[in-house]
């Protein structure tokens, strides 16, 4: 299938365009590559089609030819969410939901967009599915809810979405990411021997290697189209639900020596919901996820011992997305809408 990647260069999506690669697909992709910088030790290039442009700016054209739009491209977390909360309306809500309208009226037969569990936000103890009230606490989980709605309408017998509500990623990528909670625990346990809580622990999480978020767009391209029309899953597994204190307790087992410190200011975060991933198991049997929190902090140390990083490195501009937006914004690169100023359009 040819496949159009939107953000194909981010965290995920520069270890989903090699996957896609892998199973036999033709694919493409758009970034408007605001973390070129960030790379961690290797080159996100795939060799595929690709170019440079901030999804708002796409066009009919520009989609037509393609089986299918993988959506990646969003401002990627609450801190950049709440940064600028109408911005995060514009790009992670509307913008998605002018994409899906351009793919649909390109031909394109289906639109797979990356969702989020944040948008159940504060759905406390239960363990939540697909058909759950959503409860989002930030902009970041808000526009995921609202962008979902309005896709969700634009369905039609020739038009296919599907919503891959993904539970908190982590693993390694060639565009890593520190500001995810295994990353971020272990990097703090690898590297100053504390496991560095920034909030009391009790919140719930789901999380999921970003591989196995992979295999699992890599299903639903595959599956039958009646499985998957207009359909919400859940992206994760079900004994992969856990306590922020659970999670640095398994980085403490792997990672000897350490003792768990908390942050200043460390405190209860509403963001807490526990997830059931029944329906993606029993719908889309191919999906098959490999990997656990303890297996990825393992490769997270691995990498880490490797390269000989710093909490300053870690915590920095480099690995941290808000911090390299705010770098960028300071430094007059980019304009306030998040696009790039004319004269670093064209920097390598």
């Amino acid at each position: 299938m040819r496949i159009l990647v939107t953000g194909h260069q981010g965290y995920i999506g520069s270890v989903m365009v090699p996957m896609l690669l892998k199973a036999g697909h033709d694919v493409a992709g758009v970034d408007s590559d605001l973390f070129r910088d960030c790379s961690f030790d290797k080159s996100t290039s795939s060799g595929i089609e690709e170019w440079r442009k901030d999804v708002r700016d796409l066009e009919e054209a520009d989609l037509a030819g393609y089986g299918a739009v993988i959506h990646l491209a969003n401002l990627s977390n609450d801190p950049l969410g709440n940064l600028d909360p109408a911005l995060t309306d514009e790009i992670n809500h509307l913008g998605s939901v002018r994409l899906a309208r351009l793919a649909r009226a390109a031909g394109v037969s289906r639109f797979l967009f990356s969702s989020s569990c944040s948008l159940y936000g504060a759905a406390g103890k239960d363990v939540v599915t697909e058909t759950a009230p959503f409860h989002p606490v930030t902009p970041y989980g808000k526009a995921k809810v609202d962008a979902e709605r309005g896709i969700r309408d634009l369905a039609t017998d020739s038009f296919s979405p599907v919503f891959l509500r993904n539970a908190t990623a982590y693993g390694l990528s060639p565009r890593l990411r520190f500001d995810l909670v295994l990353n971020n625990l272990t990097a703090w346990a690898v590297t100053t021997g504390q496991i560095r809580l920034k909030s009391d622990g009790s919140p719930w999480r789901p999380i999921v290697h970003i591989e196995d978020i992979s295999r699992a767009f890599l299903a639903v391209l595959e599956a039958p189209r009646e499985i998957i029309h207009n359909q919400a899953f859940n992206v994760g597994r079900s004994e992969e639900n856990y306590q922020i204190r659970d999670i640095a307790k398994i980085v403490g087992e792997e990672i000897p020596d350490c003792r768990v410190t908390f942050a200043e200011g460390a405190s209860p975060d509403r963001r807490s919901y526990r997830v059931g991933f029944s329906k993606i198991s029993s719908m889309l049997p191919s999906f098959r996820p490999l990997w656990t929190a303890r297996e990825g902090v393992r490769e997270i140390a691995r990498a880490l011992n490797a390269r000989g990083l710093t909490p300053d490195d870690f915590e920095g501009a480099r690995f941290r997305r808000i911090d390299r937006i705010r770098e960028l914004l300071a430094e007059g690169r980019l304009a306030r809408d998040l696009r790039w100023v004319k004269s670093f359009v064209d920097e390598s």
